[in-house]
This record gives structure tokens, C-alpha cells and sequence, in this order.
């Protein structure tokens, strides 16, 4: 478990190092347990970057979010778990409600004008949808899109090269290219759309939001494409129907726009 830890930690802060500053602690957290917990976590390999440190339901242990990754450690830092928590009233997984939080919070911050939106005029809920304009599940769920927006349902797309954005000698890889000039084309959806069906678009620079939403989903834990997420930061999965959406918005009335 060890080894599969410190992978999971390590590749993770190489992934998430540049673009995330250690997060500060919940009013809960002490100086003390707080600086246990980041020594217990730094004790893993350099440049681990800790989002949120709280307290766990479990007295004497802390929650906390680093690299994409989500582990309790006690409040002297001797000791990590590596799992869910699972409340055993009613099986409740609270390791994914602090997951839930935690991404919602994340994903809010990006402003509309960074995504590439399809939307109904009144829309039931909202997806926001991580992305490779390469990705094979992905372009099937682009072509069903007409099924959303019928269904109520807006589509927000971000996106996430699944190459990465650099090539191992720091060169763009080919898909974080393409991306980029679909997102700095003068007609994005268009571009997408073209993309979707196999056509490279033309190329294009401009500032841009491509590595930065690849970073970002990388500390929300996503690791492959479609990337699906609610309004309330819970996470669908990968492929998934317009039917499925709204079944789950059936069992979840509270989370749609």
C-alpha cells in the first residue's frame, strides 16, 4: 500500500506542483496538528501540495486533499489511511461529500467565459465536462449533444489533454496543441464541433485557459476523459446518456442549476 501511495502522491504533485499553492487549514485544524499533518505528508516525497487540511469525522484525524488525492492522518502525523470513510448509519460515503465540496468549490471558479458552453434557453442542470477533442467516448458523447439540450441539460466543456501538456523533453504534446486552437479560435463551438468529428482545427494561439483546466482537473482527481460533473461537485463518471442525467437528477433534486 506504501509504494501505491507514494505513486499516487508523487505523480500527482508533478502533475499539480505549478499550479497549486498549498491550500491553508479549516478553522477547525490547530498550528500543531496542522504542521504534523504537513510533515506527514512532505515525509512522502518533495513537493506534495496540500489543498485543504480538515477535521475528519474520526476524532483525533484530519481530512486532507493533496495531488488529486484524499487520505486522513492523525493529528500527530504518525499515521495515514488511505481510503474511504464510510459512516456506518446508513453506509454513507463522507470521504465523497468532502470530495463533492471540494470540487464545487474548484469548478465555480472558472468563469463562463473560459468554457465552451452548450446550453438550452432554461436549462434543468448543468454538466461541466472535462475533455480531449481526441478522446473516443468523448466525441460519443459530443454527438449526442442534441439529446442534452432537448432533455434540458447544459454542457460545459473544459478541457484535459489526455498526453498531458508536455512532451518528457517539455515540448506541447500534439492534443494539448490542438485544444489550444480550438480554444483560440474566433469560433470555439465550431472549432469543437469540427474537432468532435475528427478535423483538425486550424491553428491558432492566444492566452488561454487549456493548461490551467488541465491542472485544475488534476487536483480534483480526474484521470481520464469524459469527466463528468454535477452543479454540487459530484462526479458522474465518464460516458454517460442524457436518460442517465436526469435519473440522476431524480435522485438528487437538489443538485441541478
Amino acid at each position: 500500500m506504501r509504494k501505491q501511495l507514494v505513486l499516487a502522491l508523487v505523480l500527482g504533485a508533478m502533475s499539480v506542483a505549478v499550479a497549486a499553492a498549498d491550500g491553508g487549514r479549516d478553522n477547525g485544524v490547530s498550528p500543531a496538528a496542522e504542521r504534523a499533518v504537513r510533515a506527514a505528508i512532505a515525509s512522502f516525497g518533495p513537493g506534495v501540495k496540500i489543498e485543504r487540511i480538515a477535521p475528519a469525522e474520526v476524532p483525533g484525524f484530519y481530512r486532507v486533499i493533496a495531488a488529486g488525492q484524499m487520505v486522513y492522518v492523525s493529528d500527530d502525523g504518525k499515521y495515514m489511511l488511505n481510503g474511504d470513510l464510510v459512516q456506518v448509519d446508513g453506509h454513507k460515503s463522507l470521504g465523497d461529500a468532502a470530495w463533492a465540496s471540494f470540487r464545487k468549490a474548484q469548478l465555480d471558479a472558472v468563469p463562463a467565459s473560459q468554457r465552451i458552453v452548450f446550453a438550452p434557453p432554461h436549462p434543468k442542470t448543468t454538466l461541466t465536462v472535462f475533455t480531449d477533442v481526441n478522446c473516443g467516448f468523448c466525441r460519443q458523447l459530443h454527438e449526442h449533444i442534441g439529446d442534452f439540450m432537448k432533455a434540458g441539460i447544459a454542457v460545459e466543456y473544459l478541457a484535459w489533454p489526455r498526453e498531458g501538456v508536455a512532451t518528457t523533453a517539455g515540448r506541447p504534446t500534439p492534443t494539448y496543441t490542438e485544444m489550444v486552437s480550438v480554444w483560440c479560435a474566433a469560433d470555439r463551438k465550431q472549432a469543437f464541433a469540427e474537432a468532435k468529428q475528427g478535423h483538425s482545427p486550424k491553428p491558432a494561439t492566444c492566452n488561454n485557459p487549456v493548461k490551467a483546466q488541465y491542472q485544475l482537473g488534476q487536483r480534483i482527481g480526474v484521470s481520464g476523459t469524459p469527466a463528468i460533473f454535477t452543479p454540487d461537485g459530484r462526479e458522474l463518471g465518464g460516458y454517460v446518456t442524457a436518460q442517465q442525467v436526469l435519473d440522476d437528477l431524480a435522485r438528487h433534486p437538489g443538485s441541478g442549476s
